[in-house]
């Protein structure tokens, strides 16, 4: 499987690629995850920042499962409750994928199904 980044200009000051392009492979998609409690069952309601980390750690275990890793992601979607958090998701975003980011979208909602959810993220992989 080969992926090309479409680099785009300002898009990377905001940690996303305009396009990704893939050629061969497995697609692997993935439902929305949240991070509402760490891996212990510990709420994380009004922490953005842990939801935030704790929502890529569930997604790299189901990809795990599905025998990808967060690298193999092409595109997401980000919901969010407020958007004053995009910009320190962007930069949580950064920090997990490097200098090769996925396509991606972020919606501002007005909540999700449990309220304590700050954000959600869905999304595809591309694996060898």
């Amino acid at each position: 499987m080969t992926k090309t980044y479409v680099r785009g200009t300002w898009q990377q000051s905001r940690a996303f690629s305009p396009a990704v392009i893939t050629q061969g492979g497995r697609t692997v998609w993935f439902a929305g995850h949240t991070g509402q409690k760490d891996s212990e069952g510990k709420s994380l309601a009004g922490d953005f920042e842990a939801q935030t980390y704790q929502t890529f750690r569930n997604i790299e275990a189901t990809l795990k499962e599905a025998g990808a890793t967060l690298k193999d992601i092409v595109t997401v979607t980000v919901f969010l409750t407020d958007p004053r958090h995009t910009t320190r998701m962007t930069e949580i975003r950064a920090e997990i994928f490097g200098s090769d980011f996925p396509a991606s979208a972020a919606i501002t909602v007005t909540g999700f199904a449990d309220p304590t959810m700050l954000i959600e993220i869905q999304g595809v992989a591309v694996v060898d």
